[in-house]
């Protein structure tokens, strides 16, 4: 894909910046544990992971990123060697599914609550993952919808399990958290709900460095608000928890 040098600018520092984010985001996280009670720790630990994740596979993109251009008398060239879009795919099968998982672990459900709804929602997710993946590389429009119309099967059922399955579960947190794990739904909604926006831009009439710019832009927003932002209301779910607790436990 022929970009301009500015277009490669903004992408590779979007990049940047969301590597300095996750990186920051995971030592937040994973040194933050001792501040809530111990049932909430293993969410902040999964919530480290996932931006550790992240950290890593932005680190990749932003290499494979470099590598497939250069700068040849004051103009940008393709090197030859293809940007590998498919660190994305590997990041999400594995994030995603995590995702989820922190967010039912920070509810503090009964243990087979937990894993039931843990197990449902993480499989589904891998699906849209895997679904998704054939679409993205795939180079003929016809091919890409039949692909996001079969990744959007799972993540309508995410959000039916988000927003039905878990309408209960949420009524029954403490009042102080209640506001904010419905935030958290909502906000896990919103942010992936781009990501499917994203995929079709190639589809919908944007060509050339336009088209791969945006992607690139659009999935890195996503990302940031998915995992860094998301992490940032989980951990403040589990702070107030862990004040609530202590507050009902007898003196």
């Amino acid at each position: 894909m022929e970009i301009t040098a500015g277009q490669y600018e903004l992408v590779y520092n979007f990049f940047s910046f969301t590597i300095a984010t996750m990186g920051a985001a995971t030592i937040f996280f994973w040194l933050s544990r001792s501040q809530v009670a111990s049932s909430y720790r293993t969410a902040l630990t999964i919530t480290g992971l996932v931006t550790f994740i992240a950290l890593y596979h932005y680190v990749r993109i932003l290499d494979s990123w470099d590598s497939a251009y250069t700068l040849v008398d004051g103009v940008l060239t393709q090197t030859g060697v293809a940007f590998n879009d498919a660190y994305r795919y590997v990041d999400w099968l594995l994030t995603v599914p995590l995702l989820l998982v922190e967010l039912i672990l920070v509810m503090k459900l009964t243990r087979s609550e937990t894993s039931s709804k843990s197990l449902r929602l993480g499989l589904l997710a891998a699906l849209m993952i895997v679904l998704g993946y054939p679409g993205e590389i795939a180079a003929d429009t016809g091919t890409r919808w039949m692909f996001w119309g079969a990744a959007m099967l799972p993540f309508l059922w995410i959000a039916y399990e988000l927003f039905v399955g878990l309408s209960d579960s949420i009524a029954a947190q403490p009042a102080e958290v209640r506001g904010l794990v419905n935030g958290a739904r909502w906000l896990t909604l919103i942010s992936w709900s781009f990501y499917p926006v994203v995929f079709i831009f190639p589809m919908i009439g944007l060509t050339g460095g336009t088209t791969a710019v945006a992607v690139q832009i659009g999935y890195t927003i996503a990302d940031i608000v998915s995992k860094a932002v998301f992490g940032l209301v989980i951990y403040t779910i589990a702070v107030r928890k862990s004040e609530a607790d202590a507050n009902a436990s007898p003196a």
